[in-house]
């Protein structure tokens, strides 16, 4: 691998990722836990890239929620690691009970 005729370039990337780095990992440590969770129950490798994917953007989308509660950033990849754990439907489930009990159906 050659390095790039501006040092700076790499020094940019890292400081980047050094400063991304609770963020990329959860979010791939979600992905991979949700991959793990489909290999050992049988799925297609479909199924575990779908559900990887997923989970790992699911765990961004949560982790930028918890400034908003009030909790640290430091807490990215214990979310990771539960996303990935429980799966994309059984934190939909979750989150339909929430807003179930939150929210009352609008239906007579």
């Amino acid at each position: 691998m050659n390095m790039p005729d501006k040092p700076d370039t790499w020094a940019f990337a890292f400081a980047w990722f050094s400063q991304h780095f609770p963020l990329i990992g959860a979010a791939l440590l979600s992905a991979a836990m949700a991959v793990l969770r489909i290999t050992y129950g049988g799925g297609t490798r479909r199924q575990m890239l779908v559900e990887g994917a997923i989970c790992g953007g699911l765990t961004l989308t949560i982790i930028s929620g918890l400034e908003f509660f009030g909790l640290p950033q430091s807490m990215a990849t214990f979310v990771g690691g539960w996303v990935g754990f429980l799966g994309v439907e059984k934190i939909r489930a979750i989150a339909d009970r929430v807003t179930d009990f939150k929210l009352p159906s609008r239906n007579p």
